[in-house]
């Protein structure tokens, strides 16, 4: 007869598989003591289910792997969901911003790829986008990136969103082909 685990390691397991774990920036800190250096990490980890949802997370720890358990387990507590377009894409140009760092992201057509730096990249992968282009325009900084792409993301609205919250219907808000060729 099998023993239990504690904590029960088949809950434990399946979580890790439904979700996508990307660490994105580990960093080591010093702090000068008396009888040397001390050293603590932290890291940043980007956490999805690569269909729509997506997290990101800082840890710090005094280990590495301890930094890395805390961030994902912040990623998934920050979780939001992303509209996808049935092409992978994103829906409309958006600028995400915070602090220095910015980072335009612009939709693409399928088979483009996710063309983007290593932090943007693994957010977008972790949330299940697989055609964008994005470009870093302010600060270099991965914490600063990955916050203005987090707030970029969350600024994207689906075209039926947008004409609903007018009183519109998107045929309304866009026009049809026929008064585009008429016009």
């Amino acid at each position: 007869m099998a023993r239990p685990q504690m904590g029960g390691g088949r809950g434990q397991d399946a979580s890790k598989s439904e979700f996508l774990e990307r660490v994105i920036n580990v960093n080591r800190c010093a702090k000068v003591v008396k009888g040397g250096r001390r050293f603590s990490f932290n890291a940043i980890v980007a956490v999805g289910d690569q269909s729509g949802r997506v997290g990101v997370g800082l840890g710090k720890a005094n280990e590495v792997a301890d930094a890395i358990r805390k961030a994902g387990e912040s990623a998934k507590r920050t979780m939001f969901h992303v509209p996808v377009t049935r092409g992978g894409s994103i829906p409309h140009v958006v600028v995400g911003r915070f602090g220095a760092g910015r980072v335009m992201l612009k939709p693409a057509s399928p088979g483009t790829g996710v063309i983007a730096g290593s932090s943007v990249r693994a957010i977008l992968e972790a949330a299940g986008v697989q055609n964008v282009l994005t470009k870093c325009l302010g600060s270099r900084n991965p914490h600063n990136l990955c916050k203005a792409t987090v707030q970029g993301l969350k600024s994207l609205r689906r075209a039926g969103a947008v004409a609903a919250s007018r009183g519109m219907t998107v045929t309304e808000m866009f026009g049809t082909r026929a008064d585009a060729n008429g016009a």
